[in-house]
């Protein structure tokens, strides 16, 4: 019999199966027909994860602090301290107040103290150059009336220019001085401070008596080595004790004068807002923060439904290899 004849018998010939190989094809087919189906896709995992990440991107970012809060907080703080300065400053001299002004500063001693006197004028100048001819002129009159300066500082820089300026001037003369120096600039701030030393002077005096009464006891007495060691010891601290007042009198009979004379300060450009596009580069920087978040939260997410998938893919295919070993 050739090939050609053995296949054609073959293909003609209808082979029956078995009955217990049709009864296990049956088994194993309605065991696949009732197996569940497994409705895990990656495409639903995605569209379940994505908006999972976003919207736990959301929360974090609202509930963030915020720093314009902090800063808002800054700017009240610090508007309260300018509003306890302002209200602790001395008060200011209105434009072409120039004689109040001088008046108050330069308030009338009390006959038999001894004072001493204190004040801080400053002064508005127009330009630079009126500025450096404060100066000259401030010099002028505190030598005019006695005094003399015992500082001087200016500078200038383009068309802003400043000076300080410490004098001293006798405390006859005070008001004079006050009163002239004003009439350099506009008053911006003034300030005087008064301090009364009689007190401390009478103390002094009080003492250097008590001293002196004991050296009078110790001159009289036998001039011993002690007690003539005793008399030089009180003389050195009375001495010591005049000097210090006779120093404090002297002080006290000029009075100091802080100059400071500036120009008008620089207008502050004005903020014209935010452009056009200001709007679109917030939103995308607010779509970047997020994407970041919902990359950094929904990647461990999404690796955490990968493994779960392969697991439970791997266990059916354990199971199906068991059935079908077992047939």
């Amino acid at each position: 019999m050739s090939q050609r004849d053995l296949v054609a018998e073959l293909r003609g010939s209808r082979i029956a199966a078995p009955a217990e190989l049709r009864a296990h094809v049956r088994s194993i087919a309605a065991t696949g027909a009732s197996a569940p189906t497994s409705r895990f896709t990656w495409r639903r995992a995605l569209v379940v994860a994505l908006p999972a990440a976003a919207a736990i991107a959301a929360v974090l970012v609202v509930t963030r602090p915020d720093n314009n809060q902090t800063a808002v907080s800054g700017v009240s703080d610090n508007g309260a301290a300018r509003a306890e300065k302002t209200l602790a400053a001395p008060p200011i001299a209105q434009a072409g107040s120039v004689g109040s002004g001088a008046t108050r500063l330069a308030p009338q001693s009390t006959p038999g103290r001894v004072q001493q006197y204190g004040a801080y004028l400053a002064l508005r100048v127009p330009t630079p150059d009126g500025v450096s001819d404060g100066v000259k002129r401030a010099l002028h009159i505190a030598s005019s009336l006695g005094g003399y300066p015992t500082h001087v500082h200016a500078n200038s820089h383009g068309k802003a220019a400043s000076a300080d300026l410490t004098l001293k001037i006798p405390r006859s003369h005070v008001q004079t001085a006050i009163t002239r120096l004003s009439a350099l600039g506009t008053i911006t701030s003034e300030q005087v401070d008064v301090q009364d030393v009689q007190a401390g002077l009478n103390a002094t005096d009080r003492t250097i008596a008590r001293l002196q009464a004991q050296l009078a006891t110790l001159r009289a007495a036998e001039q011993t080595t002690e007690v003539k060691a005793k008399i030089a010891a009180l003389t050195v601290r009375i001495e010591r004790l005049q000097r210090a007042e006779a120093a404090k009198i002297r002080a006290a009979h000029f009075a100091t004068i802080s100059l400071h004379l500036q120009t008008p300060a620089k207008a502050a450009p004005a903020h014209h807002g935010h452009g056009p596009l200001h709007g679109l580069g917030v939103a995308l920087r607010w779509i970047g923060i997020g994407a970041v978040y919902a990359l950094v939260l929904g990647l461990p997410l999404l690796l955490l439904i990968g493994l779960g998938w392969w697991t439970v893919r791997a266990l059916r295919r354990r199971r199906e290899n068991e059935l079908l070993a077992q047939s």
